[in-house]
């Protein structure tokens, strides 16, 4: 049984009336009574009543349609869904999140216009550090991250989407809580509170190096587990420390926020395989890229 032979029965069976059919299906009557006959032959058994007068259905063959009209519905659904995945249009997207990424607003801006564009795709958060999100996807445990940069990247692509200042978080009745800026030489006197180095050895070197910049190596007394966590412990007293500037809405009464006057960045980077073949996944590049300029 062919797959057009159902629709030349369905086309008979709307109509009851074979020129007619064969119209609506664009091919001459002659082959359509064919291609019905041979139908009938192989299923065994004849699904039309014909005569001069008219046509109509036989029990199978009103059996027969409803069956028909089931494979047909049900093969256009799956032809559209393939064409979907195939587009990238539909399926599923695992996406890690470095921890002090998500307070980013263009994060939140760019995942909603890219569910605004593509709503059948389903999305999977992963959260970790960025060292550990490398290793995720180099492993295909998830399709891509969005990390913090600085960072030692091979055998991955990575796309840098937008760039961040760092900035100072000082306690609450620290002598400079009352500067809009500050310089890192400022807080020589300062014990430092900074996230553990093996979560993002490039970018903790970099703030180690402009402390030692600015003339003085930092005190590094205490070190959180994210470097969103430092603000807590800046509030207890222990110290100060330097995050990027999109955790500064991390509301807390027991901090205040600086600019720092020395040239300090961090960035928000997309990592994803090389040479990656899943649609899904290259449209989620191509707009987050697209959403950053880059």
């Amino acid at each position: 049984m062919e797959f057009r032979q159902l629709r030349y029965f369905l086309a008979v069976a709307e109509t009851l009336h074979f020129t007619a059919a064969a119209e609506k299906i664009g091919i001459a009557q002659p082959p359509l009574s064919q291609q019905i006959q041979k139908l009938e032959h192989e299923i065994g058994t004849a699904l039309f009543i014909r005569n001069k007068r008219h046509v109509e259905l036989t029990e199978a063959g009103i059996f027969f349609r409803e069956k028909a009209q089931k494979i047909i519905a049900e093969t256009e659904s799956a032809l559209a869904q393939i064409k979907m995945v195939a587009r990238g249009e539909s399926g599923h997207l695992s996406v890690g999140f470095a921890g002090s990424i998500v307070f980013h607003g263009f994060v939140a801006s760019a995942m909603r216009e890219f569910r605004k564009i593509y709503p059948e795709v389903v999305i999977h958060s992963k959260e970790s550090n960025s060292i550990d999100l490398m290793d995720k996807v180099r492993d295909a445990a998830i399709d891509c991250a969005l990390v913090r940069l600085p960072l030692k990247i091979e055998h991955l692509n990575c796309v840098q989407l937008v760039d961040e200042p760092m900035i100072a978080v000082l306690p609450v009745g620290h002598q400079l809580a009352q500067n809009p800026e500050i310089s890192l030489s400022d807080l020589a006197g300062d014990s430092f509170i900074t996230f553990p180095r093996e979560i993002g050895p490039v970018l903790y070197d970099s703030i180690i190096r402009a402390c030692q910049d600015a003339g003085f190596s930092p005190r590094l007394k205490m070190e959180s587990p994210q470097i969103s966590s430092s603000i807590n412990l800046v509030a207890a007293g222990f110290g100060v420390a330097v995050i990027p500037e999109s955790l500064k809405s991390i509301h807390s009464d027991g901090v205040t926020y600086h600019g720092i006057s020395q040239p300090l960045t961090t960035a928000l980077g997309l990592i994803y395989r090389e040479q990656e073949k899943s649609a899904v996944i290259r449209n989620f590049v191509r707009m987050m890229s697209q959403a950053s300029g880059s």
